[in-house]
């Protein structure tokens, strides 16, 4: 099965201590970014979040966002990123639409997803991303997510998807002409237009990308999976200012 997922398991195998990820303060390696999202995988797993599942996240540019497009589908859950941008309304339609069981929420934008979750009046378990970086917002969740990934059981082991077929992540449109619309990626998909990016724009290997395109938006194009076949370092900027 083509899978961008193998991506971050062969980096993280034969370049382990080279730089994956800069935000702030904060530099971690291919072997420590594989082992978060590992554990993302872990404990949505041990919380009963498999094949099918849908896992949002509403969040800037930073290192959680990525580490959620490896280790929300390494569980077989599906990874729904939400636009940023939209109001409280809409991302209570995306969240029942999309039947999020689980919500990631960046503080920056804690109180119009709390806002939203209150509309959308289901039960979820929502988890708190805490940046340091960060100065504002609310804890609004059940847990953190570094507490959250302290739930991942010692023995968990992740694998490729039966089917390359399956679906690894949903995204939405803005819904200019009515309520959003949900987009399915599979993962052969993404896989080819990762490897595509790399082509089309002649990145050698070991490329610096600068996060100025939204992760939310499409995914970032593919170009977090992009990255992790790139052996790259993945900047993260939480604003173009």
């Amino acid at each position: 099965a083509l899978s961008p997922l193998s991506f971050i398991e062969r980096t993280a195998a034969i370049y382990p201590d080279r730089l994956a990820v800069v935000h702030g303060a904060v530099r971690r390696t291919w072997a420590e970014t594989y082992h978060r999202c590992r554990r993302l995988a872990g404990a949505l797993a041990a919380r009963g979040i498999g094949r099918g599942d849908t896992v949002a996240v509403i969040a800037a540019n930073i290192p959680e966002m990525f580490e959620a497009h490896f280790g929300v589908p390494m569980s077989g859950a599906v990874l729904n990123t939400i636009n940023t941008r939209l109001d409280a309304e809409a991302i209570a339609f995306i969240l029942n639409h999309g039947e999020a069981k689980v919500v990631l929420v960046d503080p920056e934008f804690s109180e119009v997803v709390q806002r939203a979750l209150r509309m959308a009046g289901r039960d979820r378990l929502v988890i708190d991303i805490l940046d340091e970086s960060f100065e504002g917002g609310s804890r609004i969740g059940a847990l953190t997510y570094d507490a959250f990934l302290e739930e991942c059981p010692a023995e968990y082991r992740w694998s490729l998807p039966g089917d390359e077929w399956d679906a690894i992540s949903l995204n939405y449109t803005s819904g200019t002409t009515g309520f959003p619309k949900g987009v399915v990626y599979h993962h052969r998909g993404a896989y080819l237009n990762a490897l595509s990016n790399i082509v089309t724009w002649g990145m050698p290997q070991h490329s610096v990308y600068l996060w100025t395109l939204p992760m939310f938006h499409c995914n970032g194009w593919c170009f977090p999976w992009t990255l992790a076949a790139n052996a790259g370092v993945c900047v993260c900027l939480r604003a173009v200012r």
